[in-house]
């Protein structure tokens, strides 16, 4: 390509001038690494090369083939196959896929100055390398009649897959920053230095403190519920929290971290990646915003209850009494169980009860107070005996009030529609489900006139949210394929859905009426970030 066209927009022998528009159309349907060298070349490709990744821009790939190496391969080449220069990766995996040889593999193909992390995923989401088709890929039982899942359920295909995503953001810093598992420090304090590596990174870039957009990854023995209130009282109401809090992951930082690096010991419990708006962004290159809107799968229910002794067992599980706020009569944790689960017709093998536990919590990083920060935790209710209920988790102190939840598929389908409607306003010609969705994807945005478009979504959704909850594929990426069809999307099947944004970008989507209450880790739900971006205009 370098020796075809001169520096001057000619032939090698100066007797076939090529111009700028032609140029332009060559470089960029060049691949990624063609495309990086070709802006090498001199100024005048340079200066096409940035014009023509002047906008921000997503690519995502799913790959469904049990062999690891091809399935690598294909992801690689289809969201290297157009100019991108990626300001971070994001990587999901099936189980049976090798987390270190995966995250090795993406690392040293997109090279050094690109932050990654590499995830191990209940399941996948994403537009497929080769049908170019949209994939929801939980792996689970199916019944033998379902062969559509079962295409990717067998034992030969089970948990072998990968999505991988790529994001360009110009005008925003990227890096990944971990939270170190303690050594000798208590987790508290390596909390505080988290959260301040954020806060000073964000700094050192921005013209803020607080990032745009933080996608978090929490690692599946740690207990995040602490680690996201406190990072929620820290951050500014206009930073967008989205993630996965019960994964498995691997991340390579942009920056030297000399405490991480050579040093094989440290275990690292949760990562950031961090998208913060650059204080030296140029002139003209609009802005991207970052919207969240959620589906709820949970409904509330019962009286209002209040914690009266709570027991911790190990440091997983908490045995607690309780009784109906303004009685003095300590319940009996069997028999309300047994009322409640009358209640609302509980199946054991369709139903999941919870309680929702408002927790009222000062928060401090270091010497600094962060004042109180009201929050709503959600524990799963394993059982109850003649005295206590028994939940999943710690944390719960005597005098936290809380209801009981139930997972409910109405509720679940009945939310999708409105995100649906909500994400309908990021777009001029609003539709409802009963356009089909489209299962193509062909473009790389949805355009709003010749300015706005949106360029980009990514999906945490519950992993019991799928094909068999709902009784039919794709309901949690039809949302957003239905108004933005073709635009890229990723994401994955998690066990603990990160979601906080307020005010919210998009209409809120939630059971609480209590707006100062706080719920930023999700239950049998889907949390949806999309990205959008309007020109801007060169300043003479």
């Amino acid at each position: 390509m370098e020796k075809a066209i001169g520096a001057r927009g000619v032939t090698a022998g100066g007797s076939f001038p090529v111009n700028g528009d032609i140029l332009h159309n060559i470089l960029g349907r060049l691949p990624a690494r063609c495309f990086a060298s070709a802006a090498c070349v001199c100024k005048t490709w340079n200066c096409i090369c940035n014009r023509i990744l002047s906008r921000p821009k997503f690519a995502s790939a799913v790959s469904l083939n049990p062999s690891f190496d091809v399935a690598v391969k294909e992801v690689l080449r289809k969201v290297l196959s157009e100019p991108i220069r990626p300001h971070f990766a994001i990587a999901c995996i099936g189980v049976e896929f090798d987390l270190e040889a995966s995250h090795n593999l993406i690392t040293e193909a997109l090279g050094s100055r690109t932050p990654v992390i590499t995830n191990e995923a209940r399941g996948i989401i994403g537009i497929d390398a080769l049908t170019n088709e949209i994939k929801e890929v939980k792996w689970e039982s199916v019944s033998e009649d379902d062969s559509d899942a079962q295409q990717y359920n067998s034992i030969s295909n089970r948990n072998r897959g990968i999505v991988l995503a790529l994001g360009f953001l110009p005008g925003f810093k990227a890096d990944a920053i971990s939270l170190l598992r303690p050594n000798k420090a208590s987790q508290e304090v390596m909390v505080d230095k988290f959260i301040m590596d954020i806060r000073d990174y964000t700094a050192s870039v921005s013209a803020s403190a607080s990032p745009s957009c933080i996608i978090m990854f929490g690692d599946q023995h740690v207990d995040m519920k602490p680690i996201i209130a406190k990072l929620d009282s820290a951050m500014a109401e206009e930073t967008v929290i989205v993630g996965d809090a019960c994964g498995c992951f691997l991340t390579r930082s942009r920056r030297k971290n000399n405490e991480i690096d050579g040093n094989d010991s440290l275990e690292v419990d949760a990562v950031a990646l961090v998208l913060a708006r650059d204080k030296n962004e140029p002139q003209g290159v609009g802005e991207t915003i970052f919207h969240f809107t959620s589906s709820t799968g949970t409904i509330p229910f019962g009286p209002q209850l209040e914690a009266v002794s709570t027991n911790v067992r190990g440091s997983r599980f908490t045995w607690l009494s309780a009784l109906i706020e303004g009685d003095d009569e300590i319940l009996h944790g069997h028999s309300i169980l047994k009322a409640l689960k009358e209640e609302i017709e509980y199946d054991d093998l369709e139903t999941d009860l919870f309680i929702g536990v408002v927790q009222y919590r000062e928060q401090s990083i270091g010497s600094q107070n962060l004042g109180p920060s009201p929050s709503l935790a959600m524990y799963k209710v394993l059982g109850g005996d003649e005295e206590y209920f028994v939940v999943e988790g710690v944390g719960i102190r005597p005098g936290d009030s809380f209801l009981f939840y139930h997972s409910d598929t109405e509720t679940a389908l009945s939310s999708s529609y409105n995100v649906l409607e909500d994400l309908s306003t990021l777009r001029p010609d609003p539709v409802g489900f009963q356009s089909l969705p489209k299962t193509r994807a062909a473009a790389n945005s949805v355009s709003f006139g010749e300015k706005n478009e949106v360029f980009g979504g990514l999906i945490f959704s519950c992993h019991c949210r799928g094909r068999s909850y709902f009784g039919r594929p794709n309901v949690n990426t039809s949302p957003f394929s239905v108004n933005f069809p073709g635009v890229p999307l990723a994401g994955i099947f998690c066990a603990g859905e990160i979601g906080r944004a307020f005010p919210r970008s998009i209409r809120e989507v939630e059971e609480e009426e209590d707006d100062s209450v706080r719920r930023c880790l999700h239950v049998y739900s889907t949390i949806y970030l999309v990205m959008s971006h309007v020109d801007g205009v060169e300043k003479e």
